[in-house]
């Protein structure tokens, strides 16, 4: 990236470095918005929260537009019981899995931030059936190590809580860390946009870092519907290959984006993407979704009269935990592929465009 970016690999770190969970992703908001000026022409924020960026097209208006759509928003916790000893216990907010929690250092958002860790009842002194088992989210606490009257002055119920893992870079292209589902696809759609600076399209551009994916789909379906693109493209992650991931349903990491087939795919912007990605020599795995794909697309595909959609995907380890990892050559290929279909885009492309399966 030239000099009016940071490096993306720094971007990344900084990103997932941040708090934002689902319906309070503002802090993260800023930043991307931050990198994505210089990049565009116009930048807003939807009522709902999203970030639109805007960047035009060389074609005469009215153009036509695609809609990049990355959700920025992350999983993490919310304050259920302040116990009068100070301790916290809570819920989720998106998927959390119990079984990753114990040990685990956090920020609680209290009226100040607060860092604390997640601790556990020994087990000899859990209720018999549990014994032996992974701790249920019930039975987890997050200590914040302050007397139990501060901590009641200063947490309240339904304060969040986000996870407090550093980035770390594991070798020269590996990046592990909370929320990389879904940043590392923002840090995609950053490349993106770079690379569409020296590069003639017709058509618009919106990059969209949308909102509330992991709870709602709320900005997969309310920014589509205030943009009205043409085209409409969820970047987000899948499962790449690893413990217990061996099989069809895990994609070989560092080895090149997932394109989604199934019904939340158009058939001829699936292949649109597959001989161009053939075309450029960018290795890619075929990931077939027998039903929804767990992304923005499932929203973005159904407002309106329908928008045809397509699924593009970044193999990610540990999904849905604070040691996700991603390849950096796998964000850059989703970005160059973005980038490069985008320029082929004609003002005619949708006259041709029909559900051919």
């Amino acid at each position: 990236m030239d000099g009016s970016m940071p490096d993306l690999k720094e971007f990344l770190k900084r990103i997932i470095s941040l708090p934002g969970l689902s319906g309070h992703e503002g802090p993260v908001r800023e930043v991307i918005a931050e990198a994505w000026k210089p990049l565009v022409d116009e930048i807003s924020v939807s009522r709902l929260g999203s970030l639109h960026a805007l960047k035009h097209g060389q074609a005469a208006p009215p153009r036509p537009k695609i809609l990049l759509a990355a959700h920025m928003d992350a999983i993490g916790l919310m304050v259920t019981r302040v116990t009068p000893e100070g301790f916290l216990y809570f819920t989720e907010v998106g998927g959390v899995d119990p079984r990753i929690l114990p040990a685990q250092a956090v920020t609680v958002h209290a009226r100040r931030d607060l860092p604390g860790v997640i601790g556990q009842p020994p087990d000899r002194l859990l209720p018999p059936h549990l014994r032996g088992k992974p701790v249920p989210m019930s039975h987890l606490v997050v200590d914040v190590g302050l007397p139990p009257e501060e901590v009641q002055a200063l947490v309240r119920v339904g304060d969040l809580i986000s996870f407090a893992t550093e980035p770390l870079e594991l070798g020269e292209d590996l990046i592990a860390g909370h929320t990389l589902d879904d940043r590392a696809a923002v840090a995609a759609v950053t490349a993106c946009l770079d690379e569409l600076k020296a590069v003639n399209h017709a058509w618009d551009v919106v990059a969209v870092a949308t909102v509330q994916e992991e709870e709602t789909l709320g900005g997969g379906l309310t920014s589509p519907f205030e943009i009205r693109p043409d085209i409409a493209v969820a970047i987000d992650v899948t499962f790449a290959k690893g413990p217990g991931v061996n099989d069809y349903r895990g994609r070989g990491l560092g080895k090149g984006v997932a394109l989604g087939w199934g019904p939340n795919t158009h058939p001829a912007i699936f292949e649109s993407f597959k001989e161009l990605a053939d075309q450029l020599d960018l290795p890619y795995e075929v990931e077939v979704h027998p039903r929804y794909s767990g992304t923005d697309a499932m929203g973005m595909q159904i407002v309106a009269e329908g928008i045809p959609t397509m699924v593009l995907s970044i193999p990610l380890r540990y999904m849905h935990t604070p040691v996700e990892v991603v390849s950096m050559k796998d964000v850059r290929r989703a970005g160059r592929l973005l980038a490069q279909f985008i320029a082929g885009l004609t003002p005619e492309f949708m006259e041709q465009l029909k559900w051919d399966e």
